[in-house]
């Protein structure tokens, strides 16, 4: 039997070497047993002498987890000069169970001038941004990009509380107010963009921190 069942992503420690012997889809490093898969752990019960066993399970059709090289939705929480933190909502257009923690550096905003990039011209709290998967950095947490055309803001909101029209690559517009703010504006659909704003709560449904 199963004596738990968790999501997990390449290169999350699982457990020591001491507590269980490393089984399918994973491996052992310096005493501790890593995921080499994206998917669920899975501790199996051996013989009364022996260790469980570790070992992740696969399920292609439930199991949804970022990867490198896809495109995931996002939704930024906070902002800083080198780097602004994520929210992973989706992978692909298909929504997780869970949301994974994901993080755009400044040198991956945007392909040229990367050194005059300015963060909070760029994505703002609250923003949902397409970015796509680079690596797993540390703590679990996913290095992203928005260098792509097709990829960054899709969908922000103003502080009247109104979505904002994108009208070039680094400006939005409020319809309401009339006032512009600096974007990395992702070159998308607007029924994409619509699809993608149904699944994110408004900011004013939220508590401001």
């Amino acid at each position: 039997m199963a004596a738990s069942i968790a999501v997990c992503v390449p290169g999350e420690r699982l457990g020591s070497t001491s507590d269980y012997h490393a089984g399918p889809g994973t491996y052992c490093k310096q005493g501790f047993v890593y995921s080499s898969l994206a998917g669920f752990k899975h501790v199996q019960e051996t013989a009364k002498d022996e260790l469980p066993k570790m070992q992740i399970v696969r399920d292609e059709q439930e199991t949804i987890v970022p990867q490198v090289g896809l495109v995931v939705t996002t939704k930024v929480v906070n902002v800083n000069p080198r780097f602004c933190r994520c929210a992973i909502l989706s992978v692909e257009g298909k929504p997780l169970r869970q949301s994974f923690r994901g993080q755009i550096r400044r040198e991956d905003i945007r392909a040229t001038e990367k050194d005059r990039v300015e963060m909070y011209k760029c994505v703002r709290p609250g923003d949902v941004v397409l970015a796509k998967v680079m690596s797993l950095g540390d703590a679990q947490s996913y290095l992203l990009t928005t260098a792509e055309n097709e990829l960054g803001v899709v969908l922000a909101q103003s502080e009247a509380g109104v979505n904002m029209v994108p009208i070039s690559w680094c400006e939005m517009i409020c319809p309401k107010t009339h006032q512009k703010e600096f974007r990395k504006v992702a070159k998308v659909q607007s029924q994409y963009i619509q699809k993608e704003f149904n699944k994110v709560p408004s900011k004013h449904s939220q508590h401001r921190t």
